[in-house]
């Protein structure tokens, strides 16, 4: 039988990570990755993979990743927003690299509600929308 040691970890020491932005270059439009971005294009991208993925749906993201949007299909326009207002804050603050979301307006269309805001990060403002279908 192997003995157990405790060890205890002196939290003021321990150092606090921000998370790289240096990452791949995706062109959406030619379908392909290629290069490498930083900073402020970087984080546009983080945004916009964070708001394409639902949260808790694939394995191979954290539970913090991602937006939950799926369950406000098919309900009244009335809960959407707060609720989509919500949903993006609690997904984009996950990052530590995003100071606040903010300037929300919401457009309401046929079968659908758009929510437009601007999210602040360590390295400037990204503008951004997402739509829902209801």
């Amino acid at each position: 039988m192997t003995p157990i040691q405790e060890t205890e970890i002196d939290m003021e020491k321990l150092e606090k990570r921000t998370m790289p932005s240096l990452t791949w270059r995706i062109n959406e439009e030619k379908a392909e990755v290629r290069g490498e971005t930083d900073e402020l294009d970087a984080m546009r991208q983080a945004v916009s993979k964070i708001l394409q993925t639902e949260r808790y749906r694939y394995a191979v993201y954290d539970w913090n990743y991602g937006v939950e949007l799926e369950d406000l299909y098919g309900k009244n326009v009335s809960y959407v927003i707060p609720e989509l207002k919500r949903r993006i804050e609690d997904a984009l603050l996950a990052d530590d690299r995003v100071t606040a979301v903010t300037d929300f307006s919401f457009r309401e269309e046929k079968g659908s509600v758009t929510a437009a805001f601007t999210v602040y990060t360590i390295f400037g403002e990204v503008t951004a929308e997402r739509t829902v279908d209801i």
